[in-house]
């Protein structure tokens, strides 16, 4: 009797987990639409749900082992690094000058640069990627036989921390900053200290011409594990239980330090090379958080939905990349409800 009366306590508990799991699942068209998307550029999309995988799709020759360029969404990575080396005391603070960590910044115009500034796309120097005529632009400073020359030679055109202007440069500066600071390659410590305790054991980032990896992006990574990138993001530098990064950084990385939203239609804020928006859907304002790659590569964080959803495209130069990986978040988050 006794037995029986376990096993039928384990059948209902299995019941309502089995119910559980199944509410969770996302409806299969809900991804099938992209299916016939007319832009045949579309790679994959991915749905978790309280750290695990709800939804998943590849598209166009897309396989769950395919290494995606994510473009400037790797600028997000490198603001997790950033956070990785002041968790480690390698760096202060983000209010640090870059030159106390990277002296030759202190003979150029970086001299009264902080690194909060950098990471928020307000260092002051002329660098603006949408502008071709500007001394930093990022076509410049790719094809520059020295591109770190190249960058201590720009000079300044605003005061830090005033205006907020795209561009990689920063990133660039933030990677280089990090290297200085930890006395490693910027990938070798990312393999440290973020991809090995995230399980992540593949990808490929691209390297300048002094040899030097790209902070400001062409990073490779699998869909899966960009995901397992914005679940530790979502749980606050928390996977599967360990830490692997501060809560406080991860809060300061994400917090709206510039409002951009009167010049980007898909922003309201910017962070730590991290944005911010609310989205409307159902009636709801969500908030969402999420990292940005040219062609529609995100990853998005969605805490009040305890959920992440990654998108990959190829639609490099494309506008409609941008807007497709919105449509596909608020279909997504329309399903959730």
């Amino acid at each position: 009797m006794i037995l029986n009366k376990y096993l039928g306590a384990l059948l209902v508990l299995a019941a309502i987990l089995c119910g559980e799991a199944a509410a969770q699942q996302l409806p299969a068209n809900v991804l099938a639409a992209w299916d016939h998307d007319e832009h045949p550029d579309l790679r994959s999309i991915l749905v978790m749900r309280n750290g695990a995988i709800v939804a998943e799709r590849y598209y166009n020759g897309e396989t769950a082992d395919t290494l995606h360029d994510v473009r400037s969404a790797g600028k997000s990575i490198t603001a997790l690094l950033v956070g990785a080396a002041v968790d480690r005391r390698k760096i202060g603070a983000a209010t640090d000058k870059v030159s106390q960590y990277w002296k030759a910044a202190g003979q150029s115009a970086f001299a009264g640069v902080t690194l909060d500034n950098v990471l928020t796309m307000r260092s002051g120097l002329d660098a603006f990627d949408d502008d071709p005529a500007s001394s930093g632009n990022e076509d410049k400073m790719d094809e520059a036989a020295d591109p770190v020359a190249f960058t201590l030679a720009t000079p300044m055109k605003t005061t830090p921390g005033t205006q907020y202007r795209y561009n990689s440069m920063t990133a660039y500066v933030a990677g280089l900053t990090v290297e200085q600071a930890t006395g490693t390659d910027l990938e070798q410590f990312a393999r440290a200290n973020l991809f090995a305790p995230l399980g992540i054991e593949k990808w490929r980032w691209g390297r300048d011409a002094a040899g030097h990896v790209k902070g400001q992006g062409n990073l490779s990574m699998r869909t899966r594990d960009l995901g397992a990138i914005g679940q530790m993001v979502l749980d606050r530098g928390l996977y599967q239980g360990r830490r692997v990064l501060g809560a406080a950084w991860i809060e300061t990385m994400l917090a709206p330090h510039v409002d951009i939203g009167s010049g980007d239609r898909y922003a309201d804020h910017y962070g730590y090379f991290w944005y911010s928006k609310t989205q409307s859907v159902g009636g709801r304002q969500i908030p969402v958080y999420f990292a940005s790659g040219n062609g529609g590569n995100k990853i998005y964080i969605v805490p009040a939905l305890r959920s992440v959803v990654v998108v990959t495209s190829s639609a490099y130069g494309k506008g409609y990349g941008q807007l497709r990986s919105e449509n596909i978040l608020k279909a997504v988050l329309a399903a959730s409800e």
